[in-house]
């Protein structure tokens, strides 16, 4: 039975917003007690409406929500302060993470460290985008999902060995190479350590890294490409 309940004061982020009807909006957003939800901010596209100019994205605001089914009546959103307006390459950034969130995220599955961990990703980008930022959030994102990476032992159980090239099996974890692979699974041991210590220090192990979120992401969103990443790659040709 679909029971109408009530939720207010509610930690959240924007992730998306689209049209609905005339003078609406369809806000998917990223709550911290009730994970990814669709909410219907009705006339929030009308030039007076008050919510017009809240429901930005990488904004920390407070929601209430209420009604029944798969997408229910915003009540109220404020606006919360202390986070800087991103541009350039951080605010594109900031649009990748939301990217994968709505692919990946499933709707009303409550993730209040991955929460905490896209607020915290959000305020390092105001100060700049480092790499190491997006593969953190990266295994994060696949550690609250239940695809965390096996990165103390390869699949044998044997403890990595940092000198030592391996092939990262999706449904095993590191299986050790004889030499070195050309494949996006493949990397050296060491930066699968690093990548346990969250050490990205080595040029080599955050490339390395880079490589193996690449492919892990493509595979759990079952192949389907990213927009971001495809505007990335045609910005980066011009």
């Amino acid at each position: 039975m679909n029971l109408r309940h009530k939720v207010d004061g509610q930690p959240a982020f924007v992730l998306h917003a689209y049209p609905y009807s005339e003078t609406s909006l369809i806000v998917e957003a990223f709550s911290r007690d009730f994970g990814r939800v669709a909410l219907l901010a009705r006339g929030a596209r009308r030039p007076r409406s008050a919510l017009r100019g809240l429901l930005l994205a990488f904004q920390p605001l407070e929601l209430g929500w209420a009604g029944k089914g798969e997408v229910q009546t915003l009540m109220k959103a404020e606006w919360q302060g202390g986070q800087p307006l991103l541009g350039g390459k951080a605010l594109f950034c900031g649009y990748y993470l939301n990217e994968l969130l709505m692919h990946l995220l499933p709707r009303e599955d409550a993730h209040e460290r991955l929460f905490a961990t896209y607020a915290e990703t959000l305020r390092r980008f105001a100060d700049g985008v480092r790499e190491s930022d997006l593969r953190r959030f990266e295994r994060a994102l696949l550690q609250e999902l239940g695809y965390g990476l096996t990165l103390e032992h390869d699949a044998e159980g044997a403890p990595l060995d940092a000198a030592t090239h391996y092939a990262y099996e999706i449904e095993r974890g590191p299986v050790r190479l004889q030499r070195s692979g050309n494949s996006a699974l493949s990397v050296s041991g060491k930066t699968l350590i690093d990548l346990a210590r969250d050490d990205f220090s080595d040029p080599r192990s955050l490339a390395e890294a880079k490589q193996l979120m690449r492919a892990l992401i493509t595979h759990y969103t079952g192949g389907k490409g990213l927009e971001t990443r495809k505007i990335f790659m045609e910005l980066q040709e011009l």
